[in-house]
């Protein structure tokens, strides 16, 4: 569940095959997630351990989880979620405070934007870190995910 202190939440979708198998986010290595977020937060998060990750995310007034609490995927891609069954995103007005920025990281998890936007926080929904997301250059992604949680 999502820290009372946190101002900000980045929703992914649901983590891949490598981020269960590991029990972190964003676990595989070519997803530019812990890099962009360093770079954002001014924090080496890429060189740090998962727990020292988690700690310095928690800082910055971050927190991060999915749009799905459960779903069938073979595979990691977004396009192979089937029967996704949502988090109780109800539960935040309650249990985070603090939360008024809800940012996606990907269409995929941002197809829930207005459900949270509905529940009274700004949302955002950004470029997927992801490598299959190969459109968006680094440098372009970086400076969206920069603005986006500047603000």
């Amino acid at each position: 569940m999502v820290d009372e202190r946190a101002e900000v939440l980045i929703l992914g979708s649901f983590p891949s095959a490598a981020s269960l198998a590991a029990g972190q986010y964003y676990a595989h290595r070519q997803n530019q997630f812990w890099r962009i977020l360093g770079e954002v937060i001014g924090q080496p998060l890429q060189a740090m351990d998962y727990a020292g990750r988690q700690a310095a995310v928690k800082a910055a007034g971050i927190a991060i989880w999915d749009v799905y609490a459960s779903c069938e995927r073979e595979g990691s891609l977004d396009t192979a979620i089937r029967d996704g069954a949502p988090n109780d995103f109800a539960r935040l007005n309650k249990s985070a405070s603090a939360l008024r920025r809800v940012c996606f990281n990907g269409g995929t998890a941002g197809r829930f934007a207005r459900t949270l936007a509905a529940l009274g926080f700004e949302t955002l929904i950004l470029p997927s870190t992801s490598p299959a997301n190969a459109s968006w250059s680094y440098e372009r992604k970086l400076a969206a995910w920069r603005d986006a949680l500047r603000k």
